[in-house]
């Protein structure tokens, strides 16, 4: 599920060059916006991540996420809706979330036992409670706390495309910006990114790569037919999930849409409650796409007549290409698949210069 994004750079040399970098440059954050919400959402720590960005986030729903971005999150299911505060009730959704979050101190409460759940968390609340995830505590900061773990979380580089003052509330936008930058910042005690103690990984320029965790823990491709319910094939909340479809940012509600009338393929990781769906003949201009239908053919190369080179489908009469020795061992006479036979095929969809497609086979799910 390798997805790349190339962002451009910014040059001045004249008015109408300006009017055209500032448009190429709006581009450019655009996409490196886009990049980091896809980061933070395939890191499990931010669900539904392309809706309602401006959306101020409540002090209940960033305990969430600090449990999300957290080694704790393995145990969020067994935890139970305990309260520790008057005004969150067993039922609150994010209960258990900010039972751990207040016991681990990443986030505390107000006089009178109150936790204030619908209140926006404010640049300050959010900056103590990822110095704490670093392994920072009160005795880092010598006398004046409150200054000194801002100036700490500001030379740590915690705030890049994060504009706020310490009291200004958060936006989901700057959630995605906050918790990116935790990622590829180093924890104190091991000198190590903290995204690594989740399994990701950083690229050669310390940004981070969440390829490496998709990568490793990445559970499919399983088949959904058409009215079926996504639940029964996906072992989490799949309506607390980050969902990508056809390689986009979108929601559970639009996931469900879709498989009210569409098959549709799924890839997931159960770690980062993560869903790839890939909806089953839905055309895309490139990148990763499902097709389903009946072989036609299975074709060879005259040297070597035991190793298929593509295959053809009854329904469109497409060429898909075989290159892996996976998928040409899956069509050859020694595996499973046959012409007659239903398969839902997983292709890399490309397009040269001369607008000619081609289907690469990287995976299939066998009816």
């Amino acid at each position: 599920m390798k997805n790349r994004i190339h962002i451009t750079g910014f040059t001045a040399l004249s008015a109408l060059t300006v009017a055209a970098v500032c448009t190429q440059t709006a581009f450019a954050a655009d996409n490196n916006q886009d990049y980091r919400r896809k980061v933070v959402g395939v890191a499990g720590i931010m669900s539904n991540v392309s809706t309602n960005m401006d959306e101020y986030v409540s002090r209940a729903e960033f305990a969430q996420m600090l449990v999300q971005a957290s080694s704790y999150r393995d145990y969020l299911a067994s935890a139970g809706s305990v309260s520790v505060y008057g005004d969150v009730p067993q039922s609150h959704a994010c209960a258990a979330s900010i039972r751990i979050a207040a016991e681990q101190d990443w986030m505390t409460g107000y006089l009178g036992g109150l936790f204030k759940p619908d209140q926006p968390v404010t640049m300050q609340e959010a900056a103590r409670a990822v110095m704490a995830l670093l392994g920072y505590t009160s005795e880092d900061y010598g006398g004046n706390t409150a200054q000194a773990r801002m100036a700490k979380f500001y030379s740590l580089e915690l705030n890049e495309e994060l504009d706020r003052q310490p009291s200004e509330i958060l936006n989901r936008n700057d959630c995605v910006n906050l918790f990116y930058n935790l990622l590829k910042t180093e924890s104190k005690g091991s000198g190590k990114a903290y995204g690594t103690e989740l399994g990701l990984e950083l690229n050669e320029d310390g940004e981070v790569n969440p390829m490496g965790l998709a990568d490793s823990s990445l559970k499919g491709p399983k088949l959904i037919p058409k009215g079926r319910q996504l639940g029964d094939y996906v072992p989490f909340n799949v309506q607390q999930a980050s969902i990508f479809i056809n390689g986009e940012a979108s929601s559970y509600e639009s996931l469900k849409s879709e498989l009210s009338s569409n098959y549709v393929v799924v890839y997931y990781n159960q770690t980062a409650k993560t869903i790839w769906a890939y909806i089953a003949d839905e055309d895309v201009q490139t990148g990763r796409c499902a097709v389903r239908g009946t072989v036609e053919n299975i074709y060879y190369s005259s040297t070597d007549v035991m190793t298929p080179t593509s295959i053809t489908l009854e329904e469109d009469g497409k060429e898909y290409t075989l290159k892996s020795s996976q998928m040409q061992f899956a069509f050859s006479v020694y595996g499973s698949l046959r012409v007659g036979d239903t398969v839902t095929l997983i292709c890399e969809k490309t397009v040269n210069a001369n607008e000619d497609e081609t289907y690469t086979v990287v995976d299939y799910v066998e009816e």
